[in-house]
């Protein structure tokens, strides 16, 4: 059996892939950074990881 450590951020316009021990879940899901998690709020864009561009 295999154990699953990391994942892509749950956000689907993110490209980051996220330790699991270090994500931020909301909802059984896993984001990157609080951004991601809260849905990018008032048009927010960006996670602030370098080379990924996730927008809303």
């Amino acid at each position: 059996m295999t154990t699953v450590t990391q994942m892509k951020c749950a956000c689907p316009s993110c490209l980051c892939i996220v330790n699991l021990s270090d994500a931020v879940q909301k909802n059984d899901h896993y984001y990157c950074c609080q951004a991601c998690a809260d849905g990018h709020p008032s048009g927010s864009s960006g996670c602030g990881h370098t080379g990924c561009g996730c927008h809303k």
